[in-house]
């Protein structure tokens, strides 16, 4: 990829209004789509780390299917359940709601694929960590609110941002799922992945461009998830612990 980047003409070939106005989007829905996974994730992961019911594999595995099945099935799933025809979509059409060939579509799309690495990498950070500066702080008195905040989310912190990163790469790397349920509307859908696709056809010198670009956010992004905080000394969760 490097060898075929047209290096005299690269800031040109990424500065096309259409390209910054792509890449512009793919940040916004990224971070959009990031945020819904670790409101989602973060008690999912829970739920699955910490409890045991029945169904519970069942739950995991409908998490974990986005990463089995191609997104672009995953698109199709979306826009059957919330598009104008669809079986909620009919619904919110009669209040005004148009969810399909959206942004907000786009949001929904990435967060559909992402959520299961949040999911994942929490649920192990959580398992790891055990449940016994959890069990002190409540025999001390605390509340359920102040364990959470104050002991399980210092000690899963790093599992957390690695999660939350890692979402984020794959939400901005997301395409099949988003051509499918959200289309390619310049400056409303059309992510970076869907402009580079675009380009291929018209400007493959740009296509190259716009690709390396989009791997070289992707690999700082990614790298950034060795710069997470590390976990709390045991000697400091239970000071944490006993001071509640």
């Amino acid at each position: 990829m490097v060898a075929q980047v047209n290096w005299g003409q690269f800031l040109p070939l990424i500065s096309s209004e259409s390209s910054v106005a792509a890449l512009l989007l793919s940040l916004r829905t990224a971070a959009a789509s990031t945020v819904l996974c670790i409101i989602f994730g973060v008690p999912l992961a829970l739920l699955l780390a910490r409890t045991q019911f029945f169904g519970q594999r069942i739950l995991r595995a409908l998490i974990l299917l986005p990463l089995v099945v191609p997104p672009v099935v995953g698109g199709l799933a979306l826009l059957y359940t919330f598009g104008r025809a669809g079986l909620m979509g009919k619904s919110l059409q009669l209040v005004g709601i148009n969810i399909a060939f959206s942004t907000t579509a786009v949001i929904m799309a990435q967060t559909f694929v992402a959520l299961p690495f949040l999911v994942l990498s929490l649920e192990g950070t959580l398992r790891t960590a055990g449940q016994k500066y959890e069990a002190v702080a409540a025999t001390l008195g605390a509340r359920p609110g102040t364990v959470l905040r104050r002991v399980t989310v210092p000690l899963v912190l790093p599992g957390l941002i690695s999660g939350a990163v890692l979402s984020f790469a794959r939400s901005l790397g997301e395409f099949g799922a988003t051509l499918t349920f959200a289309g390619s509307l310049q400056g409303v859908t059309r992510t970076l992945p869907l402009e580079i696709y675009l380009q291929r056809e018209t400007d493959p010198e740009a296509a190259v461009a716009l690709s390396f670009l989009l791997i070289a956010v992707a690999v700082i992004v990614v790298a950034l998830t060795y710069r997470a905080p590390k976990p709390p000394q045991h000697s400091s969760v239970s000071g944490r612990a006993d001071a509640l």
